[in-house]
């Protein structure tokens, strides 16, 4: 199997079969982001990501129950190569459960509804969604490129065509003199959208990054750890997405919650002032930064 430069995959897809769709960020401009910044943008060649799924056919001594097609914007693949990947994927491996891709918003929203619900039908079962944040404001900050409307919108389509979100938020992203509208818009933003999964991301300040520079150059204010956990709790008490899974399982955060909501929020609530009440942060060692 080929496979250039570095790779990501959610934490939730540690076990799955990753193979490249594509190659790098179709958009990659995001100000926080190094990821992908050593390629440029490509789909590969269909015949290549067919051979690279039949050679772990061939390979792979256990059964594959999950299959993620990478890189960024995996979605982005017009539709018809994206079912003759999902077929072929289904066909080699009889045990597999599910394939999911990263699909920015502008990709959903580039597809019809008949082709979210015919990918669908051919076994795509989940987009990953890097929403961010829902403040409309921190969007153009960062380079985002949407705007928390357009999200919202991808989310319902993906729901009507029975394709499941797992969307990400980053706590911090607007820095300390935003936090509360950081907080606050982002649980607008779940509770219009309710996307099925929810996951929460702590900022860092990678070296070479846009907002890094800033950082550096006294123009961003960082949040402490603290700040941090109080954003979160923030967050928490203001958001309203019945059924929504959320994990904050991510190497970069300080504290791990996990729960549904709503029933779950209390107790993350109450999990949040604790630690911040007593200071209790996951070890920088532990975070793997």
């Amino acid at each position: 199997m080929i496979y250039e430069g570095d790779v990501y995959r959610p934490p939730s897809e540690a076990d799955s079969l990753i193979i490249q769709l594509t190659i790098g960020c179709a958009r990659n401009r995001c100000t926080f982001c190094t990821m992908y910044k050593d390629k440029v943008f490509r789909v590969r060649p269909i015949p290549e990501v067919l051979a690279d799924l039949e050679e772990a056919a061939r390979t792979i001594p256990y059964p594959i129950r999950k299959v993620f097609l990478a890189d960024g914007d995996a979605l982005i693949v017009k539709t018809s190569d994206l079912v003759t990947v999902l077929d072929r994927a289904f066909a080699l491996f009889p045990s597999c459960r599910r394939v999911t891709v990263y699909g920015a918003t502008a990709d959903v929203l580039a597809k019809s509804h008949d082709e979210l619900c015919t990918l669908r039908a051919h076994g795509l079962t989940m987009v990953y969604l890097g929403a961010e944040t829902g403040s409309d404001r921190i969007l153009a900050q960062i380079k985002k490129g949407i705007t928390s409307a357009e999200t919202i919108e991808a989310c319902h389509r993906l729901k009507a065509a029975g394709i499941q979100t797992s969307m990400t938020l980053i706590t911090g992203i607007g820095g300390v003199p935003q936090m509360e509208e950081n907080a606050v818009e982002s649980a607008r933003l779940v509770t219009a959208a309710k996307p099925e999964y929810l996951g929460l991301l702590t900022l860092t300040m990678n070296p070479g990054t846009e907002l890094t520079q800033d950082y550096l150059a006294g123009r961003f204010l960082a949040l402490s750890p603290l700040q941090v956990l109080e954003e979160q709790k923030r967050f928490l008490e203001e958001v309203d997405s019945e059924g929504t899974v959320l994990r904050s399982n991510h190497i970069s955060n300080y504290l791990a919650l996990a729960g549904t909501l709503n029933g779950d929020r209390a107790a993350m609530i109450d999990l949040l002032a604790k630690a911040i009440a007593n200071g209790h942060l996951r070890p920088k060692k532990y975070r793997g930064l």
